[in-house]
C-alpha cells in the first residue's frame, strides 16, 4: 500500500512513527540510512534517532523510488545523487495527481 498522505503535526518523530507512517519496519529505515546518504535523522545523546519532517520526506522520496516505482538501491542511490530536487518535484506532482484523481472518482461515483 502507498505512503498515505497525512497532515504532519510535529517537528520531529521516532522511528517507529515514520516506520507506521509508510507500514515498515524500524529495520529498513535503519538500513536505508546506510545506504542513502541523503537519509540522515539527528540522534538524541542516547542514540535515539528522531525524524525531522525533511527527512520524513527523504524516506517518502526513497521509499517511491524503491517500493512503487521500482528502482534497485543503486538505481535509486544514482537517481537522487545527480538530481535528486527534480524527482522530489516529480514525486510531488505524482501525489497531486493521485488526490485529484480520488476526487474526481469520488464525484463520478456521487453521480
Amino acid at each position: 500500500m502507498p505512503y498515505q498522505e497525512k497532515p504532519i503535526e510535529k517537528q520531529y518523530f521516532s522511528i517507529g512513527e515514520v516506520g507506521q507512517m509508510f507500514d515498515v519496519t524500524p529495520g529498513l529505515l535503519r538500513y536505508y540510512e546506510q545506504e542513502f546518504e541523503l537519509l540522515r535523522p539527528r540522534k538524541t545523546q542516547g542514540g535515539t534517532r528522531r525524524y525531522s519532517v525533511r527527512d520524513i520526506e527523504i524516506f517518502k522520496l526513497i521509499f517511491h523510488l524503491v517500493k512503487e516505482r521500482g528502482y534497485t538501491l543503486e538505481g535509486a542511490r544514482e537517481l537522487l545523487r545527480h538530481n535528486a530536487e527534480q524527482q522530489r518535484e516529480r514525486l510531488e506532482v505524482i501525489r497531486k495527481l493521485e488526490r485529484v484523481k480520488k476526487f474526481l472518482l469520488e464525484v463520478k461515483e456521487r453521480l
